[in-house]
């Protein structure tokens, strides 16, 4: 069964595997939108709502239901749901049959702590908000410091206030018992830690070095910063420390370093390269341009590469371009998307990687970070661009020309079908 194909028919129910309150509400909305985005938050509100009044177990809805209530199609609601999934918010199971039926389990979210010490939220988040507005997160969260000083401590210990009883023995069966539950976040790799445990010196206890928790950081920052088993063994060898075991501090330190190092001291971003939430424009506007600058902000650069090659898998060096607008360039996926189709379109259909970096150049230099700002900064170099050619055309007109002078009258001529391209690509973003 293809797990992307669903019916309208296709059953769900909703399960309540955690606790969630109010203070989950708010995390949702400040801290896990900005990394995965609006709708996915949208669609968890919705099956929370769909749980009964004690908020264990909702009836049985159709996806058809679920599909008009939230006014999207059914595939966007997999491709929203999935991000849930990635991030441990939500888990999936189905029973196949006629009608397929699925059981959609919510977890709790991680806690703010949490959040802002995972190895991955926590870059993700800072690149989707930039410093500013992730300062202001900050602060939000932090605890208020209390001056203590002179106070004494005379807090009663639970033996000073109860004694033992004798009772009689008993099983305790607990399992049952709401609690809160979270999930980690679900990363699929295929990283060699046969390879890593085996290249570390003999003196290293390994069941003592490589805990659980520790698999579980090398993972995650292996995934975020892209290092493969044979750069991490280097990596983890600098920070075991007197003990022979791994600092976990040192080891987020040292990982990000080695990434930086590589990409001009940039993070890396990583909700699926689309435009970040605090760049995009306010939804509302239904003019063909807004649509367009919708278009442009909800896609990733990989999309807009595949879809300009008519489905098929992009170019590798089309994508290592792309990707070098982002982490060499500094420029914002949204943007990147704008340049790869003014591009494009404007020189047919040809990607020229000292043409496209000549002018992500300029648009860095001038800031340029949102959709609408490289639109019109387009339009304005368009138009200085008419200018020159028909200034140049006109010279050409007036001037007698010697015959070998025939090949430049050639180059201008095709300035002038360049310049039409140009008039074809604007008319698209008026």
């Amino acid at each position: 069964m293809d797990k992307n194909n669903i019916l309208p028919a296709d059953t769900y129910i909703v399960v309540n595997k955690s606790i969630m309150n109010n203070e989950d509400r708010k995390i949702l909305n400040m801290l896990y939108q900005p990394i995965i985005g609006p709708l996915p938050i949208i669609l968890y509100f919705t099956l929370w709502a769909d749980l009964d009044k004690m908020e264990f177990m909702s009836g049985e809805c159709s996806h058809q239901h679920l599909a008009t209530n939230m006014h999207l199609t059914l595939e966007e609601i997999i491709s929203i749901r999935e991000k849930l999934e990635a991030v441990g918010l939500l888990r999936t199971k189905v029973k196949k049959g006629n009608v397929n039926n699925y059981i959609y389990e919510l977890y709790s979210p991680l806690s703010v702590h949490e959040i802002f010490n995972h190895p991955i939220l926590n870059v993700v988040l800072y690149n989707n908000v930039g410093k500013k507005e992730y300062d202001k997160l900050v602060e939000y969260f932090k605890i208020p410091k209390l001056n203590t000083s002179g106070y004494e401590e005379i807090t009663a210990s639970f033996s000073e206030v109860f004694s033992s009883v004798p009772l009689t023995s008993y099983d305790v069966i607990n399992d049952d018992i709401r609690k809160c539950n979270k999930l980690k976040l679900n990363i699929n790799t295929n990283f060699d830690f046969n390879f890593l445990i085996a290249s570390m010196p003999k003196s290293v206890d390994i069941d003592r070095c490589f805990t659980k928790d520790i698999k579980e950081l090398i993972l995650n920052l292996s995934f975020l910063y892209e290092i493969d088993a044979m750069h991490m063994q280097n990596i983890i060898k600098g920070c075991l420390n007197e003990r022979g075991t791994i600092s976990k501090e040192e080891l987020r330190k040292s990982c990000r370093n080695y990434y930086q190092f590589d990409h001009g001291g940039i993070l890396p971003s990583i909700v699926a390269n689309t435009q970040p939430e605090y760049l995009r424009t306010p939804v509302g506007d239904t003019s063909k341009r807004a649509r367009m600058i919708y278009s442009f902000e909800t896609i990733s650069p990989y999309d807009i590469l595949k879809k300009k090659n008519n489905g098929a898998e992009p170019l590798k060096r089309d994508l290592k371009l792309a990707e070098d607008l982002i982490v060499e360039h500094g420029l914002k996926p949204g943007v990147v998307n704008v340049l790869l189709d003014y591009t494009l379109k404007t020189n047919n259909n040809k990607l020229n990687r000292n043409f496209v970096e000549t002018i992500a150049g300029q648009w860095k230099r001038l800031k340029i970070e949102t959709v609408d700002e490289a639109m019109k900064l387009a339009e304005k170099e368009h138009k200085k661009y008419n200018k020159k050619v028909v200034k140049v055309t006109s010279t050409v007109k007036e001037e007698k020309l010697p015959e070998w002078f025939d090949k430049k009258i050639e180059k201008k001529e095709a300035q002038i079908e360049e310049k039409n391209a140009i008039e074809e690509l604007l008319k698209e973003y008026q």
